[in-house]
């Protein structure tokens, strides 16, 4: 038997979402009758603690009982309870230096730590994660930028609306101009944004139609890396002579950002790869995009006119191009930026709802098969006080030498 708590989310600002629903914890429960639960109150959580009840589960302000603790942000290192194994999103694996301190307390108090962001297929895919969910808010949120910078629609805040079908609702009532609008990815983020725009109705064109005609209504392209970086020599490779030698290939990108409006961020970036625009590139007269919902979100990065993260309560603002500063996103120079980098919390429902579905596909079963797939093994940051062999690149860190 193992016992599982569901713990309340203590960061600051508020997040809403949880692991598992009140359905997706008995769906959890009619599958591995071994398991147990119990639910932390919590007076944030998108479910209450009653539904969590009505459902059949203990809710309690004690957790302590628990083998395994899952949660969704960092836990406060003086709620870390010792000898637990924790799930959570750490932001520790890239050396974040404002969380140094929450590793070093996961060590000292013998916690084994497993991080969402690792938790991988044999193929080194990440497996679960809140993904699609950003792509989908990410490409709402651009939409409703595209109506406040040129004062033709005026849609809802995403956090104000239930779910992704009424996000589709508002979407349905609005009608965009014969604009083109490129998208990089197709992972999870990628496929999310996409869900939007098709679900506005929006045509779907080749490279080739989007980069040489003009069209009397709205389009769109979702493009891949090949499509927007080039090898400097000129030759013609696949996508995984690109992930292994990023530093050969150079971006190609403008000539979509020559013929583009608006441009939805949803790549993953990988070390050493070229930035998509530079700011340089934002600054030429050949630079044609207006609006851009970064939903990757890596400052000073990739996407050049992101110069910082934006929040839910101010999902955008402006870019100047010629001096590289933060103006209103209202004026004509403008390019209008939305950075929100925690765009799933906007839509704790479904996040949550289909966070848990991945978990008990992919992680529970870990638990009662004896880790045969190696899920755990592979996600495991800490045990008995130290880290993992896979994440001992983190000594230094953890150190404080780097």
């Amino acid at each position: 038997m193992t016992k599982f708590g569901i713990i309340k989310e203590r960061k600051n600002p508020p997040d809403r979402r949880v692991v598992f629903s009140p359905d997706g914890l008995k769906k959890a429960k009619s599958k591995f009758t071994e398991a147990s639960f119990v639910v932390e109150n919590s007076d944030i959580r998108v479910f209450t603690d009653v539904m969590y009840e009505d459902a059949g589960f203990t809710v309690s302000n004690n957790v302590s009982d628990a083998e395994v603790l899952l949660g969704v942000k960092e836990v406060p290192i003086s709620d870390l309870i010792p000898n637990k194994k924790y799930f959570f999103f750490s932001h520790t694996i890239k050396k974040q230096p404002y969380n140094r301190n929450l590793l070093r307390a996961v060590l000292g108090k013998n916690i084994e730590l497993y991080d969402h962001e690792v938790i991988v297929g044999t193929n080194g895919f990440r497996l679960i994660g809140f993904g699609r969910y950003a792509g989908i808010v990410g490409a709402y949120n651009g939409v409703r930028a595209w109506g406040l910078k040129y004062n033709t629609f005026s849609l809802p805040k995403a956090n104000m609306l239930d779910d992704q079908k009424a996000l589709e609702v508002e979407l349905s009532k609005i009608s965009l101009p014969n604009i083109k609008i490129v998208l990089t990815g197709n992972g999870k983020v990628g496929s999310g944004a996409k869900e939007i725009l098709d679900a506005m109705k929006i045509r779907e064109v080749s490279v080739e139609e989007y980069l040489n005609n003009t069209f009397d209504e709205a389009v769109y392209v979702q493009i891949d890396v090949l499509d927007y970086n080039k090898r400097k020599d000129g030759t013609v490779k696949d996508k995984s002579d690109f992930y292994n030698n990023p530093g050969e290939y150079i971006s190609d990108f403008m000539r979509f950002a020559s013929v583009s409006d608006m441009y939805i961020a949803g790549h993953f970036y990988g070390d050493g790869a070229p930035f998509i625009y530079t700011r340089n590139d934002a600054a030429s007269k050949d630079f044609n995009i207006k609006v851009v919902a970064d939903v990757s979100c890596d400052i000073d990065g990739p996407v050049a006119s992101t110069i910082r993260a934006s929040t839910i309560a101010e999902p955008i603002y402006g870019y100047d191009p010629i001096t590289e500063t933060e103006i209103d996103y209202k004026d004509p120079k403008a390019i209008v930026v939305m950075a929100v980098d925690n765009l799933p919390c906007e839509l704790p429902k479904d996040a949550s709802e289909g966070f848990g579905e991945m978990f008990l596909e992919h992680v529970i079963p870990a638990f009662f098969n004896g880790d045969q797939d190696g899920v755990l093994e592979r996600a495991r940051m800490t045990k008995d006080g130290k880290l993992t062999k896979r994440f001992n690149y983190l000594q230094d860190y953890v150190d404080g030498k780097e």
